[in-house]
């Protein structure tokens, strides 16, 4: 660049000295025209501002007509010689192709791997909460207790029951073995002792209902019913409708899920398992990978759903959290640029301009890989390309240039 600079200096300085000259060869042809010119004017009745005019008006057909009469342009040759000694000075950096995995950056929210409502199975009234918001349960911890109201009982007489039929069914077996009841009764005290049994389970069941348990490790996020509440099954809603029987709400946090949305055009570079990074709007950042990627496009955005876990073992990334996501994609080959060194040809194709072996000036549509503060990584770039990264704006495609290495520092800005 600093020659460019000294050369137009150069150009500048010459150019006066010919303008000097012109004056001088003007001022010595109109010499004996202005002495003439005093003559008349010390004998013409014409005086002022009238034959100052005049004056004026033969000097500017003078200065006309000395392009003409004093020419002062160079030789054609002379003039392809300077230009040739005067090419532009471009500097270059010489590229390589790499191996790159490039970075999907998205923006998601955080979400509870699990969410369930804890309702009762059963009426009854609460008896003893042992929860409350925020508490940290395991599988298969009591969250409430419901009252008894007769089920202990009914368990009990089912037990009893099952005893009975049992010491039944083996007493008429033996009878009918030694011929002493007909063998049409031995259906008839199995199904006995299997409605009994049917029974007992029921009981059982119902009894258990009673206790209302954890059915993961979570956090209990709400606590919905208040103890001595009474907790009551609508007929149209079913044993698992949630409303007048919900007890708790429990979520999971440990894996943390993030949902972001992939466009169709990026969605190929996708992989299920593929490491993945969180940067929170907190600022803390953590590692993931990529757990699943929908098959269905969403009808109003036209993009794909895809989640990416992270583990999560003290609870300390919330559901709903505003997260920063890059996925790494697959590897490709790919040049690394100076942003700078970006132009758009005449027909507007994003590229970059660089210089062939003769020094001659092509332009190369490039396609962008990933972004980065400094430098872009680009498709399209041959291995071992001088592209130009300063004065790549000021020159054109088959023009001749002088070629510098590029200082790396200042090619970056």
């Amino acid at each position: 660049m600093h020659g460019n600079f000294e050369r137009t200096k150069k150009n500048l300085r010459f150019a006066l000295a010919e303008a000097k000259q012109g004056i001088r060869a003007i001022a010595a042809a109109a010499e004996p025209i202005r002495r003439r010119i005093r003559v008349l004017y010390e004998k013409s009745p014409l005086k002022g501002s009238k034959l100052a005019a005049v004056g004026l008006v033969v000097l500017a057909l003078l200065w006309i007509g000395s392009g003409i009469l004093l020419p002062h342009h160079q030789a054609p040759a002379q003039n392809v010689a300077q230009e040739a000694a005067q090419k532009f000075r471009v500097a270059v950096l010489d590229t390589r192709l790499e191996d790159y995995q490039p970075r999907l950056l998205l923006s998601g929210r955080t979400e509870a791997d699990k969410k369930v409502s804890i309702v009762a199975r059963t009426q009854a009234i609460v008896s003893e909460l042992r929860v409350k918001r925020g508490d940290r349960v395991k599988a298969g911890d009591v969250l409430a207790i419901l009252t008894d109201d007769g089920r202990n009982a009914q368990l009990k007489q089912a037990r009893a029951l099952v005893q009975q039929r049992k010491a039944e069914f083996e007493a008429r077996t033996k009878l009918i073995e030694q011929g002493n009841l007909p063998k049409l009764d031995a259906n008839s005290i199995a199904s006995q002792l299997r409605a009994a049994e049917a029974a007992l389970a029921q009981a059982e069941a119902e009894a258990e209902r009673i206790r209302i348990v954890a059915p993961w490790d979570g956090v209990v996020n709400q606590v919905s019913a208040e103890q001595g509440q009474f907790l009551m099954l609508m007929p149209s809603m079913g044993a698992g409708a949630t409303g007048a029987n919900e007890i708790a709400q429990m979520i999971s946090l440990d894996p943390i899920v993030v949902i972001v949305e992939v466009s169709e055009k990026r969605l190929g570079g996708v992989r299920v398992g593929e490491p993945a990074e969180l940067r929170l709007v907190t600022g803390d950042v953590v590692k993931g990978k990529v757990r699943y990627i929908s098959k269905s496009a969403a009808a109003t955005t036209r993009t794909y759903r895809v989640d990416i876990e992270a583990a999560n073992p003290d609870n300390k990334i919330p559901d709903g959290i505003t997260t920063e996501v890059a996925i790494l994609l697959a590897h490709v080959q790919a040049t690394k640029v100076p942003r700078s060194a970006l132009v758009f040809s005449a027909q507007g194709k994003l590229g970059v301009r660089a210089v062939t072996a003769e020094n001659k000036v092509i332009f190369v549509p490039i396609e962008l890989v990933d972004d980065q503060q400094q430098f872009m990584w680009v498709k399209g770039i041959e291995d071992g390309t001088r592209v130009i990264v300063q004065g790549q704006d000021f020159v054109r495609e088959k023009q001749i240039v002088d070629v510098a290495p590029a200082d790396l520092q200042n090619a970056q800005r």
